[in-house]
Order: structure tokens, then C-alpha cells, then sequence
């Protein structure tokens, strides 16, 4: 007779996402060495075998932690970009506020995204990162054209606006500056950044 437990998220959710949502919990509260794929069935309440069937082993849920939350990312800055109309300026200032808030409400999830990529064999978390990498490569592409960025190399510039970016979130998630200084820091970022690039 099979395992009540190890049934019933098959009929009430899909298993997969309910482990990768416990996941990412464990994550932001307790880091990735804590995780354990028994840890999540017991809090799945499923059977502790029940999570093979999605992921191998620890290293495949992580990849596929990593990898969902690049696409996390593009959907974030692609509904940034809708909403920003046409003008470069706007463009550029919602994606660098999107990342950002992304970046710092996600702080955990993202370190894993960016370790996890650069992984021996990460081939499918590499084909992942490309969608959001490729849309801020796009948008700097659009500034040149637009002549709101000066001419040049884009991956250097885009470079430039990654580092700038990260190390906002970076002194935001590493409590030397109050989140609530987000917003204001980012519209700093963005204005510096298009007065000095468009020279």
C-alpha cells in the first residue's frame, strides 16, 4: 500500500515547485549548506525518496534554484521595460530599479545564481542567465543608437552599469546603507550614469 504522504502533493500541487518554494526559504534563512533534500520532504510532507523524482541529488536542486531565478529576473526587468514607454532614459532607470530591488529582496537566491553559473558543467544556468544578460545588453544597444550612451564597446559599458548596480545592492544587503535609501541611490546611479555616458 503506498505512502499517504508520499501521494498527496501530487494532488494538491505540483511537487517540483513546492520543494523549489521550500528551497529558497531555507535559503534566505538559513543558507545553502543547510539544505537537504530529506529537510524539504519532511517539510513538504512527502516521503523522504519522493524529491528524486525532480532532482537527482543537493547540486541539481540548487541548478534548478539558479536557474529559476534567472528567469525570475528577466520576467522582472522584461515587466520594468513595459511599463517604461519608449525613452531610453526611463528605460534604463526602471531595469537599474528592478535589479536592484530584485538584488536586495532576493540577496541569498541571487549569490547562489551567480556561484552556481559559474560551475563547471552549469550549461543550463548559463542558457538561463543569457535571457536577462541579453535584454540589458539590448537596452544599452538601444542607448547608442538613441545616442543617449556614446559609442563604444556595449559589454564594457554593460560591465560598467552590472558593477554599479551590484555594489548598491551590496551595501544595502550588507547593512552599511538603509534599504529605504534604494530608490534615491538608484536614480543617483542612473542619472550619473547617463550624464557620463553620453559624453
Amino acid at each position: 500500500m503506498p505512502d499517504a504522504t508520499d501521494e498527496r502533493p501530487y494532488h494538491h500541487g505540483n511537487l517540483r515547485a513546492t520543494l523549489l518554494d521550500a528551497a529558497e526559504r531555507g535559503l534566505r534563512e538559513r543558507g545553502a549548506d543547510q539544505l537537504s533534500l530529506r529537510d524539504l520532504a519532511r517539510e513538504a510532507g512527502v516521503s523522504h525518496a519522493a524529491p528524486r523524482r525532480h532532482f537527482a541529488d543537493r547540486q541539481a536542486l540548487l541548478d534548478a534554484l539558479a536557474e529559476a531565478g534567472f528567469a525570475r529576473l528577466d520576467t522582472a526587468l522584461r515587466a520594468a521595460l513595459a511599463g517604461a514607454g519608449e525613452g531610453f532614459p526611463s528605460r534604463v532607470r526602471a531595469a537599474m530599479m528592478a535589479y536592484t530591488r530584485f538584488a536586495t529582496e532576493n540577496a541569498a537566491l541571487l549569490e547562489l545564481m551567480y556561484t552556481s553559473k559559474h560551475r563547471p558543467g552549469a550549461t543550463r544556468i548559463v542558457k538561463a542567465a543569457e535571457a536577462p544578460f541579453g535584454l540589458m545588453s539590448e537596452l544599452i544597444t538601444q542607448g547608442q543608437e538613441q545616442g543617449a550612451l556614446q559609442a563604444g564597446d556595449p559589454e564594457r559599458i554593460g560591465i560598467v552599469l552590472f558593477a554599479t548596480l551590484q555594489g548598491i545592492a551590496s551595501i544595502i544587503n550588507g547593512n552599511l546603507v538603509k534599504p529605504e535609501l534604494l530608490d534615491e541611490l538608484v536614480d543617483t546611479a542612473a542619472e550619473q550614469f547617463l550624464q557620463g555616458a553620453g559624453r
